[in-house]
């Protein structure tokens, strides 16, 4: 007696396991919610963005592709793969960043700027489960290998360009002092952002914060 409901026990624990979603499974949403924070003034924001669209937050213009979510039965783990460009003084674009971001790590995997750093939080509006693999996920992890590849050898040209100028002896006051190169690699405007955020400045008490791009023209 004791053996048969073992058995019962054990068909029915496998019965739920087949049930049940994988622990591969994902939730396909609309919107990613980041926070940004501003060094000089130290304020956060918190914004939404929806997939494909552009946004600015101070001198980044951020577009994420897509939003991953669990189900509520699994352990949480929210990913969003994203796309930012630094917009310069000279209103030039340099990518510094492409690949995934996960709301569980925002030390290791936000975006670090000299002025903004920009984390994901959220991922919210989808409830449709997704089963791993999926084709279409294989185009972001191609892409960041090959900008991770990209970036070390930037980064190795870059150190032999500043050992070689380190190498000459200065002579003179008027020596010329290196800076460190820019981030990132020139890249063309994909869009216009629908949506500016530039946190420099808190709004006075019973206004709304207006968005203004780092060139400092407002949209009001």
């Amino acid at each position: 007696m004791t053996l048969r409901f073992f058995k019962a026990g054990l068909a029915l624990a496998c019965l739920a396991a087949c049930v049940q979603p994988g622990l591969a499974d994902k939730i396909k949403n609309p919107t990613a919610v980041f926070s940004g924070l501003d060094k000089i003034t130290g304020r956060i924001i918190a914004f939404e963005v929806a997939v494909d669209e552009t946004v600015q937050f101070g001198a980044l213009q951020m577009t994420p592709r897509v939003c991953y979510t669990r189900p509520p039965t699994e352990s949480p783990q929210t990913t969003t793969f994203v796309e930012v460009d630094e917009v310069t003084l000279e209103n030039r674009y340099r990518r510094i960043f492409t690949g995934w971001m996960f709301a569980a790590s925002p030390g290791l995997h936000g975006i670090e700027h000299a002025v903004y750093d920009i984390w994901v939080t959220d991922c919210k509006g989808g409830s449709d489960v997704i089963a791993e693999p999926k084709e279409p996920d294989d185009a972001p992890v191609a892409t960041t290998r090959e900008e991770r590849r990209r970036r070390e050898r930037d980064q190795a040209s870059n150190r032999g360009t500043q050992q070689a100028g380190s190498a000459a002896p200065a002579s003179g006051s008027g020596a010329r002092v290196d800076v460190a190169p820019p981030r990132g690699v020139p890249v063309q405007p994909q869009q216009q952002p629908s949506r500016r955020f530039f946190p420099t400045n808190a709004p006075q008490a019973g206004t709304a914060a207006s968005p203004v791009d780092p060139a400092g023209s407002s949209n009001r």
